[in-house]
């Protein structure tokens, strides 16, 4: 029984390795999702993921590193990353000229925006095991599209960790948060100051190993 056992769990150890879980990192636009998966991936691969930026849609096109080994506790998880672009019910390219932006590029990316948020639905139904749900603590969680993502990955019978992120900033509210998600664990971090990122990779090991 002791050799069948060690055959199966290397077997299992093998197709582990080769099959890393795809983890989407989702979020409204400007929650810091970018700012956490360049985290990640520079934290265990030394690599960034994509530009940031505070102008909101930065990301327009679903981003991916692969292969990223977590290791913690004496576990090792190996996750793709999948950064992918806010989602939010309308990009209007009027947001965008505040931010000194010529209107015809404005209107540009206002349009890569609207066909990111349908790239970002599509993997979540289609394409991802689990899911960091990346929120602002600084602002109400209570919206619709967090209650709409939120449900759609319960729907999916998917894990999802909520992270509380920019703690660093004063007007930071965790219990917020919390008590929007009650059914969901919410850690909180700041991903732009790298703190609480250890309680982090804890719980990705724990929820997608």
């Amino acid at each position: 029984m002791g050799l069948i056992t060690d055959i199966r769990d290397s077997i299992s150890s093998l197709f582990s390795a080769q099959d890393p879980k795809r983890i989407g990192i989702y979020g409204p636009p400007n929650a810091g999702k970018t700012t956490l998966a360049n985290r990640i991936a520079r934290d265990w691969t030394g690599d960034a993921i994509g530009p940031e930026s505070h102008i909101p849609h930065e990301t327009r096109r679903a981003r991916r590193k692969e292969n990223v080994e977590i290791e913690r506790n004496g576990k090792s998880v190996t996750i793709d990353v999948v950064d992918t672009p806010g989602v939010t019910t309308k990009v209007d390219y009027t947001e965008f000229l505040e931010h000194d932006m010529e209107k015809e590029d404005a209107v540009r990316r206002s349009r890569e925006a609207t066909e990111g948020v349908a790239e970002a639905m599509h993997w979540l139904r289609e394409d991802v095991d689990g899911v960091l749900y990346v929120l602002d603590s600084t602002e109400d969680p209570f919206t619709q599209v967090n209650t709409m993502l939120v449900g759609i990955i319960e729907s999916q019978d998917l894990p999802v960790l909520i992270l509380a992120n920019k703690t660093d900033l004063p007007e930071s509210n965790i219990r917020r948060i919390e008590n929007a998600f009650p059914q969901h664990e919410t850690v909180p971090l700041s991903a732009l100051e790298g703190e609480n990122m250890d309680e982090v990779y804890d719980k990705i090991a724990e929820y997608f190993g």
